[in-house]
C-alpha cells in the first residue's frame, strides 16, 4: 500500500505517535467529523501500527458500538490491509480475541461492544497498553471511561474516533474541546480529507442531508437539532394511494393505553412503499379507552383482506403483542434506536422509499409537530404529536433497515 494515496490529515492520524511527528508528546488522539471523511481507515491502521511498532506481547482493546458492527465496519476493512503490509494475524471469535504479529513480535487485541450501561462491566479487570474507540459518541460514558481506566501499561494511548452528535454530549464537552487540558491531539477530518471520494460521490453525500444532520455529517459540526424532525417535508410529498399491484404488506403500531394508539397500513408498489392507510385513536379527545381485543379489531379492519407478512409493535407493548400472536398474527418486536430510526426515515422520505398517501391525515399532522426538545440535555425529541411518527419509525427501521442495511449505513458512516 502506497502512503502517498493518503491526505494530509490521515498521514497525521496515522503517525502522530512517531518520533518526529511534533506531536508524540500526545497521550490520545480523538478524530471527529464528517461521514466518509476518511478517519476510521486511517486511525485503524494507525492504531495497530502503533502497537506493533511499540509493544510486544501486551494486551489492547478495541471497542465499536456492538462487536458485529466493529468486525463489519473496521476489523474487515483493515485487517487484510494489515496483512499486505507485512503484519500476520488469526481470530478467535468465540473468545473475540485478535493475535497480530510483525517481525517476532505477538500482541493480543480484544474485541468489545459498549451498547449500553452494562457493557462497562466487560471489560473490567484487564489491563492495556492502548484501546481504540470506534464511534465512541454512540457509547454509554461509563464504559468509554472504564475502557480508558484499563490504559495503564507505561506508553499506553487513547485512540478516539466519531461522528459528531449535539454540543451538550459529554464527549464533546470532555474531550474535543477539552483536548488540550487532556493532551489529546484532535482532528477534525471533512469529506475533503478522502481522497478517494470523487466529486460526484461528495456531491451525492450532501443531497441526502438537511438541517441538522447536514451540519453534522456532511459539514461534521457538533449541531444542535432544532425545530421539526422532519423539516423538509412539505404537502407536495404526499401522494395519492397509486392503483397497484402491491406485492407485500406490513402494518406498524405505536401503542398506547392513555396516549394515543397509532396504526399504519404499509403495501410496496414498484419498490415504493406506501402509507395507504392508518388507525389512530386517542383515548383522551375519546373520553374512553380502548381494550388490547378492541385494538385488534381495528387492526384486523384496517388490514381487511390483504395478505400481511408481520405486524410491527411497539416493544413495550407485552399483553397486545400476545392477543395479537393468539389472534394468529405474525408479530416483530421494532426497532427501537430513536435516533437512528430517525436519520433513516428522513433518507427514506427524501429519496422516496417511502410516500405517505392523502388518506394518512394524523402521520401528515404530526409531521408538523414532530419537533426536537430544546430544553432536554443531548438529542430528544418532545414527547407529544409523536405516535404516527414513531409507527413510520418502526416500520422502517425494522424492515427497511433490516433488508437495505448498507444504504441505512449512510446515515451513521457505519454498514449496520
Amino acid at each position: 500500500m502506497s502512503y502517498a494515496a493518503f491526505s494530509e490529515k490521515q498521514r497525521l492520524a496515522l503517525t502522530w505517535w512517531m518520533p518526529g511527528s511534533g506531536v508524540s508528546h500526545r497521550e490520545a488522539i480523538v478524530c471527529d467529523g464528517a461521514v466518509r471523511s476518511g478517519k476510521t481507515m486511517a486511525m485503524g491502521l494507525g492504531f495497530f501500527l502503533w502497537a506493533m511498532m511499540c509493544f510486544d506481547g501486551k494486551r489492547f482493546g478495541i471497542c465499536g458500538k456492538t462487536v458485529g458492527s466493529l468486525r463489519r465496519n473496521v476489523l474487515s476493512e483493515i485487517l487484510p490491509r494489515l496483512r499486505g503490509l507485512g503484519l500476520g494475524w488469526k481470530e478467535k471469535r468465540s473468545e473475540n480475541l485478535l493475535t497480530v504479529r510483525f517481525h517476532g513480535r505477538e500482541n493480543q487485541f480484544y474485541i468489545f461492544g459498549g451498547r449500553d450501561e452494562s457493557s462497562a462491566s466487560l471489560i473490567q479487570g484487564i489491563t492495556f497498553a492502548g484501546v481504540l474507540l470506534d464511534e465512541v459518541a454512540l457509547m454509554p460514558r461509563s464504559f468509554v471511561e472504564q475502557a480508558c481506566a484499563r490504559c495503564s501499561v507505561a506508553g499506553s494511548r487513547l485512540w478516539f474516533n466519531c461522528n459528531p452528535a449535539g454540543p451538550t454530549h459529554w464527549f464533546y464537552k470532555t474531550w474535543v474541546l477539552g483536548a488540550e487540558e487532556r493532551n489529546a491531539l484532535r482532528l477534525h477530518f471533512t469529506m475533503a480529507d478522502n481522497p478517494s471520494l470523487t466529486d460526484a460521490i461528495r456531491q451525492r453525500y450532501e443531497r441526502l442531508y438537511t438541517g441538522v444532520f447536514y451540519r453534522r455529517f456532511i459539514l461534521g459540526e457538533w449541531a444542535q437539532a432544532e425545530g421539526r424532525v422532519y423539516d423538509f417535508f412539505d404537502g407536495a410529498m404526499v401522494a395519492d394511494v397509486p392503483a397497484g399491484p402491491f406485492d407485500q404488506w406490513y402494518v406498524s403500531i405505536d401503542y398506547g393505553t392513555v396516549n394515543p394508539t397509532s396504526m399504519g397500513l404499509w403495501g410496496r408498489c414498484r419498490g415504493v412503499w406506501y402509507r395507504v392507510s392508518e388507525f389512530y385513536f386517542n383515548s383522551r379527545s375519546a373520553m374512553r379507552q380502548m381494550t388490547d381485543e378492541e385494538y385488534a379489531g381495528a387492526l384486523r379492519k384496517l388490514v381487511g383482506e390483504r395478505k400481511v407478512t408481520a405486524v410491527i409493535v411497539d416493544p413495550s407493548a407485552a399483553s397486545f403483542i400476545e392477543v395479537l400472536r393468539r389472534r394468529g398474527w405474525t408479530v416483530r418486536k421494532a426497532e427501537n434506536d430513536v435516533l437512528s430510526g430517525i436519520r433513516l426515515t428522513s433518507d427514506c422520505l427524501k429519496d422516496g422509499r417511502i410516500v405517505i398517501c392523502r388518506g394518512c391525515a394524523d402521520c401528515i399532522r404530526e409531521m408538523d409537530e414532530y419537533v426536537w426538545d430544546l430544553s432536554a440535555p443531548g438529542d430528544r425529541v418532545r414527547k407529544a404529536h409523536d405516535h404516527a411518527m414513531d409507527d413510520m419509525r418502526y416500520f422502517v427501521a425494522t424492515v427497511i433497515g433490516r433488508k437495505e442495511a448498507g444504504f441505512a449505513a449512510c446515515a451513521v458512516e457505519r454498514r449496520r
